[in-house]
């Protein structure tokens, strides 16, 4: 009778851990499909002729995943006064230059008098001089739409008043260039047609991390291991 109790007991263990495993499984192709169509969506946005950037009047009700890698036109005078370098290192470049550097993030007074921040581009570490000006007068920008980044537990702390930033944080940017009415938005400027020219547009990474396939071979692989293991242990206490 104990045999027997242990038994069931552990089969009902083993029912429950399968089941749970299993689900994560199933969760994760759930998240594969999610994934595939986001690549499949931010490719479309991407290629697409630029549009006209959403006005400020329909600000506060966009959400990031309606405009994330929408391609957008947009008028403006840069205010080079108070611009901001974040600190990348850029992987594969598309363009001539890479390694560590800045993205420029310049600010955009747009006809409302309402600014827009724009990343006109990398420039390496040693060519930082060269994101001092750019553009007079009325300029036309074409780019992709980006919401705030994100900071990981391995970002180091932005300090506004050394300058030193290492985030595109449009708030904290906002704030420290003491903006009025902005974007909740920031835009990568689109490569110029100078391939020479400094700040290097057109370097917005397109990487989506998609493991989601491997993780749920391992979830599956590990709900039959718990069973196989279950079996043989089973068969070996039925034995005499």
């Amino acid at each position: 009778m104990t045999r027997k109790r242990s038994l069931i007991a552990a089969a009902v263990a083993t029912a429950i851990g399968v089941a749970l495993l299993s689900g994560l499984g199933f969760w994760q192709l759930k998240r594969l499909a999610w994934k595939e169509g986001l690549i499949a969506e931010v490719g479309a946005r991407v290629h697409m002729a630029p549009v006209k950037a959403p006005g400020p009047s329909t600000w506060a009700a966009l959400r990031p995943a309606d405009y994330e890698y929408r391609h957008v036109r947009l008028r403006g005078v840069y205010d080079y006064s108070h611009q901001a370098l974040v600190f990348r290192s850029l992987g594969n470049p598309r363009g001539r230059f890479g390694g560590p550097g800045y993205l420029v993030m310049t600010p955009l007074t747009i006809a409302g008098g309402e600014s827009v921040i724009v990343n006109r581009g990398f420039v390496p570490y040693d060519r930082k001089a060269d994101a001092a000006t750019g553009p007079q007068g009325e300029t036309d920008v074409a780019g992709l739409m980006r919401s705030p980044e994100d900071r990981t537990w391995f970002t180091p702390a932005d300090n506004p008043a050394k300058g030193e930033w290492f985030t595109r944080d449009v708030e904290a940017l906002a704030q420290a260039m003491s903006l009025g009415p902005h974007a909740p938005f920031s835009v990568d400027a689109d490569a110029g047609p100078d391939p020479m020219a400094l700040p290097e547009g057109g370097e917005t990474v397109l990487s989506f991390p998609n493991n989601h396939l491997s993780y749920a071979f391992t979830w599956f692989g590990t709900a039959l291991a718990l069973a196989g293991v279950f079996l043989a242990w089973a068969f070996s206490r039925g034995r005499p």
